[in-house]
C-alpha cells in the first residue's frame, strides 16, 4: 500500500520533468482511510512546494492523515518558506518520504522536526526509483556542478560520418524525433565549433529557456550561424579562451551573446573549470552533441555522467570514416570506459542505449 501511493506521488513529480529546475521534481499525495484526499507536485522553480499544494487542497481533512512525498520537506527559507513548518501545523499524523534532501540545508533536518513534533516519519519507500528521477538534482545540489550526458547516432560499427563528413542520416526520422525530446529535459545543450561550422544547426527546443553552449578555443565560429538567428538575449554562451581575437569578443558581446574567457588545458577550454562556472549560473544539467571530439574531451576529463547512444543498423567499414568519440590514447582495454546501469530500447529500425558512466 505504501509503494502504491508513493508511486503516484512519483509520477506527479515527473510531470514537473522540463519546469523546475535548478530545483528537484516532488510529488505529493494525501491519504486518509485509504482514500487519496488531495495531491500536487512542483511545478515551476519559485512555485509552491508539491506538500504545500496538497495541503491547500486537502485544508481540515488532513487532519491525522498520512502525506506522502518523493523527497523530505524543506527545511530551510528559499523563494518559499519551509514546508516542514506548515506539515506540523497541518495535524499531519504520519509522513512516508522515498529519499532523504541531498541538499546540506535540509539533509535530515526536517525528518527531526517532524519527529520531535511527534509524527511518525518512515523513509526510504521507492527510494531508487526517487533518486533516479532526481539524477540532475542530486548531482548539482552535492557537487555544484551540472549533470552532463551526451547524446550521439553511430553505425553499427561507431561512425558518425563517412570520410567526406556525410552523415545525413544515419538514423531514422523517427529516431531523430525521439532525440530531439530529450533536449527538453536538459537546461542546455553544448557543442563544439567544429558542429557549428559543418552542420550549422539550430538546436531548437520546446523549452524557452534552452541555454546554447558553444566550446570554442580560437572563435573561428561566424556570427551569422543559425542557432544565433533569433534567439533571446543571454540564450547562448561561447566558451572560448585568451586565443580568441578580442574584437570579434566583443561583436558577439555587442550581439547579446555571453563570451566566457576560460583557462586552457591542454590547448583548450579547460572544461572542468568551464561546468563550474555553468554550475554558479544555475545550470543544473547539460546536453552534449557533440561532436566527437567534445565527447571524447569530456569522458577523458571524467565529467560524463550518462550516455545516450542511438545506433543503426548500418555498417561503413571504413577505417577513415568519423568515430563517435576520439581524443584518448588508450594502451590497455581496462583504461577504457564502461557503461553500467544499462538500458536498451528500440526506437523505430534503430536502438538507443542509456547507460551511466563510472560507478553508478
Amino acid at each position: 500500500m505504501l509503494e502504491k501511493y508513493m508511486r503516484q506521488a512519483l509520477s506527479l513529480a515527473a510531470r514537473g520533468k522540463t519546469t523546475t529546475s535548478p530545483n528537484p521534481m516532488v510529488g505529493s499525495v494525501i491519504v486518509k482511510a485509504n482514500e487519496v484526499i488531495a495531491q500536487g507536485w512542483h511545478r515551476r522553480c519559485g512555485g509552491d512546494h508539491a506538500e504545500t499544494v496538497a495541503l491547500k487542497k486537502a485544508r481540515d481533512r488532513a487532519k491525522g492523515a498520512t502525506l506522502y512525498i518523493t523527497l523530505e520537506p524543506c527545511f530551510h527559507y528559499g523563494k518559499t518558506p519551509p514546508c516542514v513548518e506548515r506539515i506540523v501545523q497541518s495535524g499531519i499524523k504520519e509522513v512516508i518520504v522515498a529519499m532523504k534532501d541531498p541538499n546540506p540545508l535540509t539533509n535530515g533536518k526536517s525528518l527531526t522536526v517532524l519527529r520531535r513534533a511527534g509524527i511518525f516519519v518512515k523513509v526510504g519507500v521507492l527510494r531508487k526509483e526517487a533518486q533516479k528521477l532526481n539524477e540532475v538534482f542530486i548531482k548539482y545540489i552535492t557537487t555544484g556542478l551540472p549533470f552532463v550526458a551526451t547524446k550521439s547516432a553511430q553505425t553499427l560499427d561507431g561512425k558518425i560520418a563517412t570520410v567526406t563528413g556525410d552523415s545525413k542520416w544515419i538514423t531514422s526520422i523517427k529516431t531523430r524525433n525521439y532525440a530531439r525530446t530529450i533536449r527538453d529535459e536538459f537546461d542546455a545543450i553544448l557543442i563544439g565549433n567544429d558542429t557549428v561550422i559543418k552542420d550549422d544547426p539550430q538546436l531548437n527546443g520546446k523549452r524557452k529557456n534552452l541555454k546554447k553552449i558553444i566550446l570554442d578555443s580560437t572563435l573561428k565560429i561566424s556570427m551569422h550561424a543559425k542557432l544565433f538567428q533569433e534567439m533571446a538575449v543571454g540564450q547562448c554562451i561561447i566558451a572560448t579562451t585568451s586565443k580568441a581575437l578580442a574584437s570579434k569578443v566583443q561583436l558577439f558581446q555587442r550581439k547579446g551573446i555571453q563570451v566566457m574567457c576560460c583557462p586552457q588545458k591542454d590547448g583548450k577550454v579547460n572544461l572542468q573549470w568551464l561546468l563550474k562556472e555553468l554550475g554558479g549560473q544555475k545550470i543544473s544539467s547539460i546536453l552534449v552533441e557533440g561532436g566527437a571530439h567534445v565527447i571524447g574531451g569530456m569522458l577523458k576529463a571524467k565529467l560524463v555522467d550518462k550516455m545516450y547512444i542511438y545506433v543503426s543498423p548500418k555498417i561503413l567499414a571504413d577505417q577513415n570514416a568519423l568515430s563517435s568519440v576520439v581524443g584518448r590514447k588508450i594502451k590497455n582495454i581496462n583504461q577504457a570506459s564502461e557503461l553500467k546501469n544499462l538500458d536498451v530500447q528500440k526506437v523505430g529500425k534503430d536502438i538507443l542505449i542509456t547507460g551511466y558512466v563510472g560507478s553508478k
